[in-house]
């Protein structure tokens, strides 16, 4: 069992984590690259001297882009070993764990890691003011458990109070309310920090599902050879 978590879990996490480093290089990145102008001063989007055109962003970096290509597929490496330890739980009960079922998986954990404490706590560009990142990182926690339990109720749970109660625990975090600061600023033009959250979560879904995809199929592959 452990062998075939570990396994799974390690082609899984690797193939969606260097999809999701490309996506990001593409997609993320040169957005991030332009936020950080306006942070340092190199541009300005307000003001008597304002200047806000696009700038060419600075090209492939061997050692930045590779090191951050490397590092996702470490980090997806561990998202992979948590989905696939549920799964492998949800096996033992019955559940069927295959590609299909996988990306619904895989969806369901971008909701309860990604879209859930975005509801809140959206993905923010250089820059903007913050609450104490420490209260950030206890919200987000705690919504990322509440969020994924309820889901679980909602998927395997029998009956209105279970249900019920996954309802209770999708909304709590969202009714305390994440940490935000007692007022807001930062250089960066709103339509810079739209477009990098929709990215960064846009990117987000299709990494999760594509690595739910190859979870539930390296799993099912593995299972079938044991």
């Amino acid at each position: 069992m452990f062998s075939r978590i570990v396994t799974s879990a390690l082609f899984a996490g690797f193939c969606a984590g260097l999809i999701a480093a490309l996506l990001q290089l593409v997609f993320v990145q040169p957005v991030l690259l332009h936020a950080e102008l306006y942070e340092g001063g190199d541009l300005v989007h307000f003001g008597a001297e304002a200047v806000s055109a696009h700038p060419d962003l600075p090209a492939f970096d061997p050692v930045r882009d590779g090191l951050s290509i490397l590092f996702s597929a470490l980090i997806y490496v561990g998202y992979a070993l948590i989905l696939v330890a549920a799964m492998a739980m949800a096996a033992d009960r019955g559940v069927t764990i295959n590609a299909r079922t996988g990306l619904i998986w895989g969806i369901a954990a971008f909701v309860s890691f990604h879209f859930a404490p975005a509801l809140s706590l959206p993905p923010e560009v250089p820059g903007v003011a913050a609450a104490d990142l420490g209260d950030r990182q206890i919200w987000w926690w705690a919504t990322v458990a509440a969020t994924g339990v309820g889901l679980a109720l909602i998927a395997f749970g029998r009956g209105w109070p279970t249900w019920g109660l996954a309802v209770l625990l999708l909304l709590a975090p969202h009714i305390v309310g994440a940490p935000h600061p007692d007022a807001f600023a930062g250089p960066v033009p709103p339509e810079i920090a739209a477009l990098f959250a929709a990215r960064a979560l846009g990117v987000g879904f299709a990494a999760w599902a594509l690595l739910g995809l190859f979870a539930g199929y390296f799993w099912h592959r593995e299972s079938a050879n044991a």
